[in-house]
């Protein structure tokens, strides 16, 4: 039996984000993506202004008149959440931690894609694979996926988003959306190469296993719709000035002693995760991959509800 705090952490993040998604998510989550492929609906009378590559030519001859065929979008899509648990993801500052925050996010995308008649599947990734469902449909299905985001406990502590995109490749082979969901600390070859001098400096990173390779990223981007959702905390981009601490990496168990009161250490500091951030946005371009930053500290309604728009007016663009 599911204990009653835990029941009752996930009905909050129900109620929170399915008003969101009743108000507006959905509608914006239903322009963003594409379906499979298009679908024959009818064949009709050609009107002034109809592409004429619509033109149906066996009825056309046949009927003495000029019609055209139909199609509609075949709308099912299958989503697959790719959620990292490494050990950051229990860091937060605020309200949130980004573990929380990812559930939140993965909540809204859920409910959405529920709301279509899509599918929705997760897959949970530190070091390994730790956990796969299979893509489903129903509010039961999706109040599991919060669940197993929220509440399981991994069995590794560090991060290794390369093992996950190669695992999707081979369980999920129609062409999905594919949204990973990570804080992507130490993804980046500015991340892992100045890692050591920069943690003698002060400055806390994730310990990680590998990096998200570009010809990974592009492999998965050719067979499915892949989406970045960077979820961070305000102090991953800026030191507090809180005077000297104690800190310990969440992946490596590494701790460290640090002077937060040091002006130029904070700036050091930030400027070198604005360079690594820059890498990393730089990396998700080239892949062709689209790429969204969230925060604990601020609300993702407003940032989420930007991202659909600008992704629907690029698709009715192209």
């Amino acid at each position: 039996m599911i204990p009653r705090e835990i029941l009752k952490k996930i009905r909050q993040i129900e109620i929170r984000t399915k008003r969101l998604v009743a108000e507006s998510a959905a509608g914006q989550y239903h322009s963003a993506f594409k379906g499979q492929g298009m679908d024959f609906d009818e064949v009709r009378e050609y009107q002034p202004g109809d592409d004429v590559r619509a033109i149906d030519w066996n009825v056309t001859a046949r009927m003495n008149h000029p019609f055209i065929k139909k199609f509609v979008e075949e709308r099912e899509l299958t989503v697959m959440l790719v959620v990292d648990l490494s050990g950051s993801g229990l860091f937060g500052s605020c309200d949130y931690t980004k573990r929380e925050l990812a559930a939140e996010i993965a909540s809204v995308l859920a409910f959405s894609a529920i709301r279509n008649n899509d599918k929705v599947g997760l897959i949970l990734v530190t070091e390994e694979v730790e956990k796969f469902i299979p893509p489903r449909k129903g509010r039961k299905h999706v109040l599991r996926v919060i669940r197993e985001i929220l509440f399981f406990e991994p069995r590794h502590p560090g991060t290794d988003i390369h093992i996950a995109l190669d695992f999707l490749q081979r369980v999920v082979p129609r062409r999905s959306v594919v949204v990973l969901v990570s804080d992507f600390l130490g993804q980046t070859h500015t991340a892992r190469r100045d890692v050591s001098a920069h943690l003698k400096r002060g400055a806390v990173f994730s310990g990680t296993l590998g990096q998200i390779s570009l010809s990974t990223l592009r492999q998965a981007r050719r067979r499915h719709d892949v989406v970045a959702v960077q979820v961070v905390d305000r102090f991953e981009l800026e030191l507090p000035p809180l005077g000297r601490l104690i800190l310990k990496d969440a992946e490596t168990g590494e701790v460290l002693e640090i002077d937060t009161g040091n002006k130029v250490r904070r700036e050091a500091f930030a400027e070198r995760q604005r360079r690594t951030q820059r890498e990393l946005e730089k990396l998700f371009r080239a892949a062709m991959v689209d790429f969204i930053q969230l925060r604990t500290d601020q609300p993702y309604a407003k940032a989420l509800a930007k991202f659909f728009e600008t992704r629907e007016k690029r698709r009715l663009r192209g």
